[in-house]
């Protein structure tokens, strides 16, 4: 029997971390055409041969969010009536991650309608980096790998010589705590919790700081950075407990509105996020460090093409998950 292909394509949502993926596997992109037509209509068209290959695509959710997303269910839709063997949607950023529930009366679970439409759209597989949200796995009804970037941000810290009794890491919110603590694990550091109140989205209140703060350098660790009201507001706080120094590490760096200017106003000294989504030039600021995830998609979209364990990566790095 004839060994299964495997092609990588991508949107038009972060073709720069497609591109080192492709470098990293030893590849080159697929083949395809993402337009739109003069009524904004998402166009697609493959120009090469897929019938029964493995192909993924890599295509964050990201801003423009809704563009992004139907471009990818467009995507795969063009996939599986092309007859490709197994479609696998690399989402290296879930958009719509954080409507993962029903917050209040006569809200939508936008994340399920996401999972669902992936599905209907075709895909057989999906991988995302740090889900806002570990329950959004169970929201699919297809194969959802959920790799964690915790790894590459920790060894980061660790080479910054950010590690040990002298560090304690910050969860910026109670729901954050087992992601904190992983990592806080993984740098021989203390632990510490931020309690807010948000009234209402996009704006939160520090109602407390819990655990040893004074006189340590503190790393705040979080999924994402979107308006950055969130991180600045507990920067402050812990800067009022006395932290020595204040750093934050955060997997997505959305930095929408004024996140850029309230991180150059903030007691934060560096802001370590990674490249699952695109940071235009004007917000790579001084204070911004960004690394890849192009090894670990590599590594994972080889071990789904050849039919290994993904979560041995983990093991690999030390990560207990």
């Amino acid at each position: 029997m004839a060994e299964t292909s495997l092609k990588l394509f991508t949107g038009r949502a972060n073709p720069q971390l497609a591109e080192a993926v492709a470098e990293k596997i030893g590849i080159q992109l697929g083949e395809i055409m993402v337009d739109r037509f003069a009524d904004g209509e998402v166009r697609v068209r493959i120009l090469e041969n897929v019938r029964g290959a493995d192909v993924f695509i890599i295509q964050p959710t990201c801003p423009p969010v809704n563009e992004n997303l139907m471009e990818l269910l467009i995507m795969i839709d063009a996939f599986k009536r092309a007859s490709a063997g197994r479609i696998v949607a690399v989402m290296p950023y879930y958009g719509y991650a954080r409507q993962d529930r029903k917050a209040r009366p006569r809200e939508p679970i936008s994340a399920k309608l996401v999972a669902d439409l992936l599905t209907t759209a075709g895909a057989d597989r999906a991988f995302a980096i740090d889900l806002h949200a570990g329950q959004i796995q169970g929201f699919f009804n297809i194969p959802v790998d959920n790799l964690p970037a915790g790894p590459i941000l920790a060894n980061y810290v660790r080479q910054r010589g950010l590690a040990g009794n002298s560090v304690v890491v910050v969860s910026p919110d109670v729901g954050g705590v087992e992601r904190a603590t992983t990592f806080a694990h993984a740098i021989g550091a203390s632990l510490a919790i931020v309690v807010k109140h948000r009234p209402e989205a996009q704006h939160c209140e520090v109602l407390n700081v819990i655990g040893e703060i004074k006189g340590k350098r503190a790393i705040l660790v979080d999924d994402m950075i979107d308006t950055a009201g969130s991180i600045t507001a507990a920067a402050n706080a812990l800067a009022e407990c006395g932290a020595s120094e204040i750093y934050a590490c955060c997997t997505h760096a959305l930095l929408s509105g004024s996140a850029v200017q309230r991180i150059l106003e903030s007691p934060i000294e560096e802001v370590i996020v990674t490249d699952t989504i695109p940071v235009p030039k004007e917000k790579q600021i001084p204070k911004l460090t960004i690394l890849s995830v192009a090894e670990l998609l590599a590594e994972a979209i080889l071990r789904i093409h050849e039919n290994r364990s993904v979560s041995e990566i983990m093991l690999m790095q030390g990560w207990r998950p």
